[in-house]
């Protein structure tokens, strides 16, 4: 690259990525229709009815990544006689704005999601309406779905509910800050010492979600931790690749938004609805798994079991903590990717092998997937007693779509994401690195670097090499374009 280039990292970065989105079918930019349609919109929706309840002096907040504006949900904690607690998630009340069928909602149905790339977000809904006159803004008064669960003292649920309400966040707060706090390794974030009353909110959430958490392991939830390597840019220069890990913080939100999906699809199945379910079947290649655990020196039944696979990941995260997302990684891509069902009513759902549920219907994030925008209008028509906004054959016709498309954002998150890596190392070329195999079979052998944390394809000295095996490699080659990075094994 030319130094002016160098500069403009960010900018070859979008370029790819909305030739990443064309190729792929999804749609970079909205239609003259809807930014029509945008333009005609003037506020936040405030069609409160008499049932709607006013809860906005809670001690609501938002927790999500440091730069997210497309605030869906919002959770409080109330204790409760006998160890019990009441947890309260607020959804974003989108369906309130975005109206089925409209032409907002005819580009949210193409794209299926948000697609979030290292260089530019493409929103499934334009940012005048996802980050701001949808989004569960600081104190700004939004209409919302709440979902109440009472949590029984050993992280049961003891009862739950659905209903409307009008909710105000009081502090917007970011994963890495509060997990430091909770984690006793930062200090407590500014913003929730403002807030009275917070402090001890958030300590009741964090410990009512490690007992959620607890119970589902119990169950045969799976522990697995990957590696999710995000851009550092200074201006609009790759400096670093940076990697996300799980913290405590992100955990609250996990355990209570499973919670939450799974009492919006026992909702729906008790008023006699059907619902977009998230699948994760039984693994179809559980004899891998099997052979993997085999080679760390463990021994799981030769039916699947996710309890038992579970004990093995956590015994294999004590013993190799350095090592442990590689093998999530592994896990993760022999259990086989999910998929939207519909679950009709008195149906049996095929369940989530990976979270030990088997009512799962995604309803928390309606700003940003529209599989949860559909899954709320399901509930409001079921609140209202109204009938069913769409058909059986609608509703298996967008599982598919939605399906096939969430692949296809994702396919196009990854792709920067390797151009990215590859902009970062290709003046490093002939550098060697300490990395771990990642991938081998007869499509190629994959290793990941230790830092920066980069993946790529090794093209010499494969041979032998497999998943977890430590390595020593030399950069070969780098191509941006198309995501490219090539090693070769030195020792």
């Amino acid at each position: 690259m030319t130094n002016t280039e160098d500069r403009q990292h960010r900018a070859i970065l979008q370029r790819i990525a909305r030739r990443a989105m064309m190729e792929r079918g999804l749609l970079p930019d909205f239609s003259a229709q809807a930014m029509s349609e945008l333009n005609g919109i003037h506020g936040a929706a405030t069609n409160v009815e008499a049932s709607t309840r006013d809860l906005r002096n809670l001690a609501w907040c938002s927790i999500d990544n440091d730069d997210s504006n497309d605030l869906d949900q919002l959770s409080v904690a109330e204790a409760m006689p006998e160890g019990a607690t009441r947890i309260l998630v607020a959804i974003a009340d989108v369906e309130a704005v975005v109206k089925n069928q409209s032409a907002l909602d005819e580009h949210a149905k193409h794209n299926t999601t948000s697609v979030y790339t290292a260089a530019q977000i493409f929103p499934m809904l334009p940012e005048k309406l996802s980050t701001d006159l949808t989004s569960l803004n600081l104190e700004a008064d939004r209409l919302a779905l709440i979902v109440e669960m009472v949590v029984s003292g050993d992280g049961s649920l003891r009862s739950s509910d659905i209903y409307r309400a009008t909710v105000r966040n009081h502090a917007k707060l970011a994963y890495n800050s509060v997990a430091g706090w909770l984690e006793g390794s930062g200090p407590m974030p500014q913003e929730i010492g403002i807030v009275k009353g917070l402090e001890e909110n958030l300590r009741l959430q964090d410990s009512v979600a490690q007992k959620l958490k607890s119970l589902r392991h119990q169950h045969g939830a799976l522990d697995l931790e990957t590696i999710e390597a995000n851009p550092v840019f200074d201006g609009d220069e790759i400096k670093d690749l940076k990697a996300e890990r799980r913290n405590e913080a992100k955990d609250i939100i996990e355990d209570f938004m499973i919670s939450a999906n799974g009492v919006t699809a026992r909702y729906l199945a008790a008023k006699k609805l059907p619902s977009l379910r998230r699948v994760v079947r039984t693994p179809k290649r559980w004899d891998r798994i099997v052979e993997l655990a085999l080679e760390q020196g463990f021994t799981l039944p030769k039916e699947s079991d996710s309890k038992a696979l579970d004990e093995f990941l956590i015994s294999r995260k004590s013993a190799d903590p350095l090592r442990f997302p590689d093998l999530s990684l592994s896990v993760i891509k022999l259990l086989g990717a999910g998929e939207y069902m519909v679950e009709l009513p008195g149906g049996s759902s095929a369940g989530h092998f990976g979270l030990a549920v088997k009512d799962y219907a995604h309803s928390t994030a309606p700003n940003r997937r529209y599989p949860d925008l559909i899954t709320q209008r399901l509930l409001n028509a079921a609140m209202a007693g109204d009938p069913m906004p769409y058909t059986i054959d609608e509703l298996e016709m967008l599982a598919k779509h939605c399906t096939e498309n969430e692949d296809a954002a994702k396919k196009v998150e990854r792709q920067v994401t390797k151009s990215a890596a590859a902009i970062l190392l290709e003046t490093r070329i002939g550098e060697q690195f300490d990395a771990i195999v990642t991938g081998a079979s007869d499509k190629g052998t994959w290793v990941r670097l230790l830092h920066p944390p980069v993946e790529g394809r090794l093209v010499s000295g494969f041979e032998g090499a497999d998943v977890g095996h430590r390595l020593r490699v030399q950069l070969q080659h780098t191509d941006v374009e198309r995501g490219y990075i090539d090693f070769k094994k030195v020792k």
